[in-house]
């Protein structure tokens, strides 16, 4: 990952391994979530938001454009318009809406915070 890149999230707290994996890493991580909400995501909304946090890094990193496959394989799994986590990158669209083939651990927390 170039250094400035690497800056950046260093100073977001970003964890020591996703710096040690560079911008390879980074990306292998989101294609890695993409892969699990494909299959049907069988974790909590906890994790589902932490991993929604792999994007926004991306995008600080400046990576976005190596993402965007990954990006439209996302977006077509994606049913509805509620905010489920927040980001302070602008139209960071992979915080709205959720996977239509959520697990029932992800359905009950969409269901419990009211954003289904």
């Amino acid at each position: 990952m170039e250094k400035q890149a690497a800056e950046l999230l260093a100073a977001r707290g970003v964890s020591a391994r996703l710096l040690e994996g560079g911008a390879a890493g980074l990306l292998a991580e989101w294609t890695a979530f993409v892969d699990a909400v494909e299959a049907g995501y069988s974790f909590g909304l906890d994790d589902y938001r932490n991993d929604l946090d792999l994007r926004t890094l991306i995008a600080v990193a400046g990576l976005a454009e190596l993402a965007a496959e990954d990006d439209e394989r996302l977006r077509e799994l994606l049913d509805g318009d509620a905010a489920v986590w927040s980001s302070d990158v602008a139209d960071a669209w992979w915080t709205r809406g959720y996977p239509r083939n959520a697990g029932p651990i992800l359905l009950e927390d969409l269901r419990a915070d009211g954003l289904i």
